[in-house]
């Protein structure tokens, strides 16, 4: 009578290798899972740094990042959108021009501890203007109201 053969030491090979297919597909879930384009937590070390990434983010037409660099009240949503549908009715070539701009920070006049004016243009268009950056619990967000609304306090200062 044959001997008979056990299957288990045939299979052990095989699954060694499935039990370590399952651990790099967990793994690999577990990594994509992780939302490392999150920059809610790290925005603007200082108020210039905002104003800069808050300009380059709507130069570069990405609204929704803009939107993290601002203070989220309904005007300044507002604002921005309205912006945004501006921007996206702008020719290519000229949307072009904004994302391939340069950033110039003229001068920047600090109101207060907690307020900033930075005064800027980008060297497509190069009209000056300016944006109100405010500190608000730790973050340095840009205000749109100041620059954007008439007959503002800060507009004559």
């Amino acid at each position: 009578m044959p001997e008979a053969i056990s299957v288990k030491p045939l299979l052990r090979p095989y699954l060694c290798n499935m039990r370590c297919f399952w651990f790099l597909v967990f793994f690999t879930l577990l990594i994509s899972c992780n939302d490392s384009n999150n920059k809610d937590a790290v925005l603007s070390e200082n108020d210039t740094d905002a104003a800069r990434n808050f300009i380059r983010a709507a130069l570069d037409g990405r609204w929704d990042d803009a939107k993290k660099y601002m203070i989220p009240d309904s005007v300044n949503v507002q604002i921005i959108e309205r912006a945004s549908s501006r921007y996206q009715l702008q020719p290519k070539e000229e949307r072009r021009s904004y994302r391939e701009s340069t950033i110039r920070i003229f001068d920047s006049r600090q109101v207060n501890d907690s307020i900033t004016i930075i005064h800027y243009s980008n060297t497509f268009k190069n009209a000056r203007d300016s944006l109100k950056v405010v500190q608000q619990n730790g973050q340095w967000l840009i205000d749109l109201k100041y620059s954007l609304l008439p007959g503002n306090a800060y507009n004559n200062q």
